[in-house]
């Protein structure tokens, strides 16, 4: 069993926000591959079903992004998985809009939802997608610009990459997440 999930926050006053783009992957997997998010607990509301063969969970942590972890190790606890059974969909500010990398380990780069992550499954050692924001122009903090709504052209980009990510999360179902990384970091 995998367990896929994507970071985020609760609300609709965080609707296709740059930091809630681990959710709309969610959420075009569970569309696309009729996994309806339909458990609530473990402080997230999540689905189970099937991708290319392989059941998978498919996570939206409802904790805020700051405390992830905390809706994640609960979960990878009562279904008995393994840091390596997990992949962790999230934004990122240091790479272009619509660029997607994969990595296998690593520390939290700043972002706190990763930290969470890393301090309740007690390694760096998991697997992400991280998915392109950039960063904000004209002085803009931050956190405003996290947790601002996308542009018309960068949601015209960003419709590509949440099916990579899709995309990339169904290979994983099938083969090692290192031959995955390989495929979807050279596009």
């Amino acid at each position: 069993m995998k367990l896929i999930v994507g970071l985020g926050n609760p609300g609709k006053q965080y609707d296709r926000t740059r930091h809630n783009i681990g959710f709309e992957v969610i959420d075009f997997l569970s569309s696309h591959y009729n996994i309806p998010l339909d458990k609530a607990k473990f402080k997230g509301n999540y689905g189970i079903g099937v991708i290319g063969g392989e059941k998978v969970i498919l996570l939206k942590p409802l904790t805020y992004m700051n405390l992830s972890g905390e809706s994640i190790r609960p979960i990878m606890d009562y279904y008995d998985l393994v840091p390596e059974d997990l992949v962790v969909i999230y934004d990122d500010l240091d790479l272009p809009v619509g660029r997607i990398r994969l990595r296998q380990k690593g520390s939290s780069g700043g972002h706190n939802g990763i930290k969470s992550t890393i301090l309740h499954v007690g390694t760096e050692k998991f697997n992400r997608i991280r998915v392109g924001i950039d960063r904000p122009k004209n002085g803009m903090k931050v956190v405003d610009y996290v947790l601002g709504k996308f542009t018309k052209e960068e949601m015209d980009i960003l419709e590509g990459t949440i099916k990579r990510c899709a995309d990339a999360c169904a290979q994983w179902a099938e083969e090692p997440f290192l031959q995955v990384m390989n495929k979807y970091n050279i596009q």
